[in-house]
């Protein structure tokens, strides 16, 4: 599977997610998508990029896009992390890592000075065709969601 490309269709996906469901990426045809990656539910930074996400949630929508979580947690998780946090996107379970490893987002990290595997906070944003047009690779969570929605408004 080749990595996908700015201004080349996105990696088709077809994943569990929260509310019992399995999303694909044809379920969104005509509609822009977010996927933001993110290590860990109900870790601090993921918590707060989440949290951005959920308070844009609105202006995306009036975008025409769609927000997607991807992690490895279980969808228990997700389904405990997506309530409390009130997020009024899905939250999809990648715990096979087919998504991580087709977008490239696992990565050796350093935590508490042991090497480890894990994601690579990254975001992707796809257009209403199905092409990548934008990605955010090691990115900082503060601002992060509304350099996202800027982009979005700009397909």
């Amino acid at each position: 599977m080749s990595l996908p490309v700015i201004g080349q269709a996105a990696t088709a996906f077809e994943l569990p997610a929260t509310g019992g469901q399995k999303l694909s990426n044809k379920d969104f045809a005509g509609k822009n998508l977010v996927l933001y990656f993110y290590p860990k539910d109900s870790t601090p930074g993921c918590t707060l990029e989440g949290q951005a996400f959920r308070d844009l949630h609105e202006q995306f929508a009036e975008a025409n896009t769609v927000i997607l979580g991807v992690s490895r947690d279980s969808l228990k998780a997700h389904e405990n992390f997506r309530a409390k946090q009130c997020f009024p996107f899905d939250l999809l379970s990648d715990s096979e890592e087919t998504l991580c490893t087709a977008y490239d987002v696992i990565k050796m990290k350093n935590m508490y000075g042991k090497q480890v595997r894990g994601i690579e906070r990254s975001t992707f944003l796809i257009d209403a065709k199905g092409i990548l047009r934008a990605e955010w690779r090691k990115l900082s969570v503060k601002g992060h969601a509304e350099e996202v929605l800027k982009a979005a408004k700009e397909l």
